[in-house]
């Protein structure tokens, strides 16, 4: 049986709401990993497989290959955007899968705390918080871990009319802070299923587009390219307005302010 460092000073000082991230966790957790399979046979083999239709185009398994350590971005315009994304990567990548989510939502109660933690092993933000909490917990685990998939979404807050928004620079700050390539995903149809403002998805169809993964670079950058990628899969993804006037700023706060919108 392995032996535990007791002494380690990541377990000593990690808070009790955190500790069942697989960075920290001393122990095998039973409850989780059960809890973890009943919910992937739920969202793997029910809801999307019968509710919603849910396609993969692309390979994640040679992407794990040449990239165990990644910031998985897309497209942010309905609630369905990370479970679909979880849906769509093997389960036996879902140890190794990170999801950021909003601790006053997702942490909110018993029940929301208990699915958050042992059905989708997320990471609770406070989106209220300015001391930069946020940002040193997503770099010490893109820094510690030799296998991670950490989801983000680089446009700050959920579409309201389902277009894409210009990318906050946090996800270039993540990237270039811990040298972590950036995977592109786009959804297509997500906003359809699950606008902003609705109650319950609809049933239909949502296709995950695998693309390419980009080395760290500024965020006009990888906006850029994904914007590139984006547009050759679905022209319409976009607004046509120039993006001149929608620079991101250079004032490294608003990344750190801007990082609590993720989670919305």
């Amino acid at each position: 049986m392995r032996d535990w460092n007791y002494d380690n000073d990541q377990w000593m000082r990690l808070p009790s709401h955190l500790k069942h991230l697989p960075l920290f966790t001393r122990h095998f957790d039973f409850t989780s990993y059960i809890f973890r399979v009943l919910w992937a046979i739920f969202l793997k083999g029910l809801a999307f497989r019968f509710y919603i239709r849910l396609q993969v185009k692309g390979d994640f398994q040679a992407v794990r290959k040449n990239y165990p350590r990644l910031i998985l971005i897309s497209n942010h315009a309905s609630h369905l955007d990370a479970v679909s994304i979880a849906a769509s990567v093997p389960f036996r990548y879902w140890k190794d899968l990170y999801i950021s989510a909003a601790k006053d939502y997702w942490f909110a109660n018993p029940l929301f705390t208990f699915f958050s933690k042992h059905c989708l092993g997320a990471i609770p933000i406070d989106r209220k918080d300015r001391t930069g909490e946020a940002i040193r917990l997503c770099t010490t685990l893109l820094n510690n871990l030799s296998n991670i998939w950490m989801i983000l979404f680089p446009e700050g807050t959920r579409s309201k009319d389902g277009f894409i928004q210009p990318f906050k620079r946090g996800v270039s700050l993540f990237a270039e802070r811990t040298e972590t390539p950036i995977l592109f995903l786009y959804l297509d149809g997500n906003n359809a299923l699950w606008p902003k403002g609705r109650l319950l998805p609809l049933p239909g169809r949502l296709v995950v587009h695998v693309g390419p993964v980009h080395e760290p670079a500024p965020v006009e950058v990888i906006y850029a390219a994904y914007r590139k990628w984006v547009t050759e899969i679905n022209p319409s993804a976009y607004k046509s307005e120039d993006l001149s006037s929608e620079e991101p700023t250079d004032d490294e706060s608003s990344s750190q302010n801007s990082l609590e919108e993720y989670l919305d």
